[in-house]
């Protein structure tokens, strides 16, 4: 598809420092990771926060594209976590006697842990992803990645929306059972994230 030409070298112009290439990206992506984010956060001024911050990131993290990961992929591992990170820290403010409760796991500060962490499920998904056929990878990415309605997705692939939810329905099966299947040791946290987001 040329959409994905087009990101490409959007991409490539990103990882120059390019700021109107990230504008585009910012306005093809914006509306699906606000959407994601409100999924978990159901504050909209928290979930805008939160918007800015995952591009601010992409911003940041530009070098670190070599053209072979997808925009959306990143962004949905990224919005995820950076709203999980939120609703932890909220409910540590709101609980009265933390130190009383036995730990749990969370993200750690370490910036280079978090990004190993966000690169791992990223990775996870674009594997288990890719491992689509053609037309349900095409359904998946348009739908999930880019938060297109199935009407939209249909129209644009020439299929009905029955078509698009089945494909949808199928593609949410086999991903979590690739992830299931190949890595049993990441299979909890980052299936925690894709039942979610694949609901």
């Amino acid at each position: 598809m040329a959409q994905n030409v087009n990101e490409k070298e959007d991409i490539h112009q990103l990882i120059r420092g390019d700021k109107k290439a990230f504008d585009r990206l910012y306005q093809q992506y914006h509306k699906a990771v606000h959407a994601n984010i409100l999924k978990l956060i159901k504050d909209s001024g928290i979930a805008e926060d939160i918007l800015q911050d995952v591009f601010l990131s992409l911003w940041q993290n530009r070098f670190k594209f070599d053209g072979k990961e997808s925009v959306g992929g990143w962004l949905f591992v990224v919005s995820y976590n950076r709203s999980l990170n939120m609703l932890r820290s909220k409910l540590k403010e709101s609980i009265e006697y933390v130190d009383s409760y036995p730990a749990e796991p969370v993200a750690s500060n370490d910036a280079m842990e978090t990004e190993a962490n966000h690169l791992l499920q990223l990775t996870l998904l674009e594997e288990a992803v890719d491992n689509l056929p053609a037309r349900k990878k095409e359904v998946f990415k348009l739908c999930r990645y880019e938060g297109r309605s199935k009407a939209d997705v249909a129209e644009l692939l020439g299929i009905s929306q029955q078509s698009v939810a089945d494909y949808l329905k199928q593609s949410n099966v086999a991903i979590r059972e690739y992830v299931n299947q190949r890595y049993p040791r990441y299979a909890a946290h980052t299936l925690g994230m894709l039942l979610y987001f694949l609901t």
